[in-house]
């Protein structure tokens, strides 16, 4: 079954990622993978406690992968799949891209601050003519009326 892999993390336009390629999916049979990844600076200073640490982090990743599954199964009738990995994020994205075939597309969300679309975005667009599937960007501050219109 062809997935759509978005990115879980804590930025505002991870939202409209998650209902971009909750909503594709349901429209077209595929699947949803959910991919967060752990940073390996959170436990670079810690090492003692890093398990504990690594630990929490995961209790965090799930309670949050936990309000998009729900939302995906009620709404969308879509089970997503939640993969996490340690490591760079650039890198473990890259990684699991390559590693499970059934990916068939990227969605990444956009940042609307001056600051730009975000890290993720603009190092996966420099690294997106050697990536296996297309990346879809979804705009941070497109409403969820125009996401539902145009999936």
């Amino acid at each position: 079954m062809r997935k759509f892999m978005v990115v879980l993390d804590d930025s505002r336009e991870c939202l409209n990622a998650m209902r971009f390629a909750a909503l594709r999916a349901a429209h077209t049979g595929a699947g949803v993978q959910i991919l967060s990844v752990i940073p390996p600076e959170e436990f670079q200073h810690w090492m003692g406690v890093a398990d504990l640490m690594r630990a929490e982090a995961r209790e965090r990743i799930e309670a949050h992968f936990e309000v998009f599954a729900k939302w995906m199964r009620d709404k969308q009738g879509v089970n997503p799949e939640l993969v996490i990995r340690e490591g760079d994020p650039l890198t473990e994205i890259l990684a699991q891209v390559r590693d499970d075939p059934e990916i068939g597309i990227l969605v990444l969300g956009a940042g609307s601050d001056k600051s730009g679309p975000g890290p993720l975005v603009t190092q996966l667009s420099r690294s997106s003519a050697g990536l296996p599937v297309p990346i879809t960007i979804v705009p941070g501050d497109m409403s969820k009326e125009r996401l539902e219109q145009i999936t």
